[in-house]
């Protein structure tokens, strides 16, 4: 499977026993993670790990008929059980599950979801430890065959038939809060973005108070009116009833909507950088905030002191850079050389923070950047926005995802003395 073929549904957590780095690093284990695109679908394919008693199990052997309810537990690998979550446990009390009326369907609005989710958590201690720092992260791909051989090819379909394109990923994300009521964060990436730092964790307490966390510049929000404002392709939204409004809201400008062309006219109108007609997910996260403000905006932290999402132009440049910079700090830290368990890679990534502090971050630092978004650049179509000349998408796509393989592969390999 290659970096390209990857869906991924993965709760993670950000608890003092668990780091970011992990949820990339499921993944990046067969490359980085390579997620969303302009075109999403609703698949969601659970990253999950097989378990042997034996490294290569004899399969000439005649073997029990593996069932459903067989289960593969911790006693299977001899290790003790986890004391993260209990999986094998459902109480029987009453909870939102069983209302008959319970919908999936961003269409239908969810009331006191707050309460019902808190109940559901009570229901489950296991799962209410550490539920602030829990992340279920998204993507998707076109359900459709890629024209172009570099893209997605698998096959899915959309949650809501007529919210397609860029506004496929709301439905989805609606129905994952619903399904998913012990993360405490969906976190929806596009699936031409590659994380390009398989260390750097999510400053979550950054947020606290706050229920969405979106990349942008408030300056070309509030004073040049640009639909360009922020990028709604990489974005955190809390699991809560705030964002079950704010989704419902935000959705009503889709195409779904009988007001569609209506939102087209007015985004239009609004954004004088806008040169298509119609309404679009990003221009109506915009208007939103330009418009409602007060009663949106406060809730919302538009973030652009570091690459939640960087644009891939700023970025392929500086690579060899950032990789030479990061190689003349091990070769100074003899500590930074040892071979290390991947559960460690919090603590190494501690290590090295003292020798980035001059790093800065985002546009112009030597630090990894987190996130590198190939915004226009249509990995699966191939029709990559006509600015960008030649391959310079498809070479810079191949360079970044060196740059982050690279970085899983020098931890298995022997480090220098």
């Amino acid at each position: 499977m290659t970096n390209q073929f990857f869906h991924a549904s993965t709760v993670i957590s950000h608890g003092k026993n668990h780091s970011p780095k992990q949820i990339v690093k499921v993944p990046s284990e067969i490359g980085p993670l390579f997620v969303g695109g302009a075109t999403v679908s609703v698949a969601l394919t659970i990253c999950f790990l097989w378990f042997y008693t034996d490294p290569w199990p004899d399969l000439t052997r005649t073997q029990k008929p593996i069932s459903a309810s067989d289960g593969i537990t911790a006693d299977d690998c001899n290790t003790p059980p986890s004391s993260a979550s209990n999986l094998l446990l459902d109480p029987p009390n009453s909870t939102f599950y069983d209302d008959p009326t319970l919908s999936y369907s961003i269409e239908e609005p969810m009331q006191d979801w707050d309460e019902k989710r808190r109940e559901w958590l009570n229901h489950q201690p296991s799962f209410a430890a550490d539920t602030d720092d829990r992340v279920l992260i998204l993507t998707g791909s076109q359900p459709s065959p890629c024209k172009n051989p570099i893209g997605d090819h698998l096959l899915n379909s959309f949650l809501h038939p007529k919210m397609r394109s860029y506004w496929a990923k709301l439905p989805l994300i609606r129905a994952a809060m619903v399904v998913h009521p012990e993360a405490e964060w969906i976190w929806w990436v596009d699936s031409d973005a590659v994380f390009t730092d398989m260390e750097f964790k999510l400053p979550l307490r950054r947020y606290k108070a706050h229920n969405m966390v979106v990349h942008g510049w408030p300056h070309l929000i509030y004073e040049k009116r640009s639909w360009v404002g922020v990028n709604a392709g990489v974005f955190l939204i809390r699991n809560c009833q705030w964002s079950m409004d704010f989704m419902n809201v935000w959705a009503s400008m889709g195409p779904q909507s009988p007001n569609f062309a209506k939102w087209g006219r007015i985004q239009k109108s609004t954004f004088p950088d806008k040169m298509f007609p119609a309404s679009d997910d990003q221009s109506a996260l915009v208007y939103l905030l330009l418009k409602e403000r007060e009663k949106w905006a406060d809730k919302i932290y538009v973030e652009g002191e570091y690459y939640f999402q960087g644009y891939w132009v700023d970025i392929v440049g500086t690579i060899d850079n950032v990789t030479e910079s990061y190689l003349r700090i091990e070769k100074g830290v003899r500590r930074l050389r040892r071979r290390y368990a991947e559960k460690l890679s919090g603590s190494y990534a501690a290590l090295r923070e003292p020798y980035l502090k001059k790093a800065g971050y985002g546009k112009g630092s030597w630090r990894r950047p987190f996130v590198t978004h190939f915004t226009g650049c249509q990995p699966c179509n191939g029709d990559h926005n006509p600015l960008y000349t030649g391959d310079s998408c498809w070479v810079g796509m191949e360079r970044t995802l060196n740059f982050a393989d690279n970085q899983v592969l020098r931890k298995i390999r022997l480090h220098a003395p």
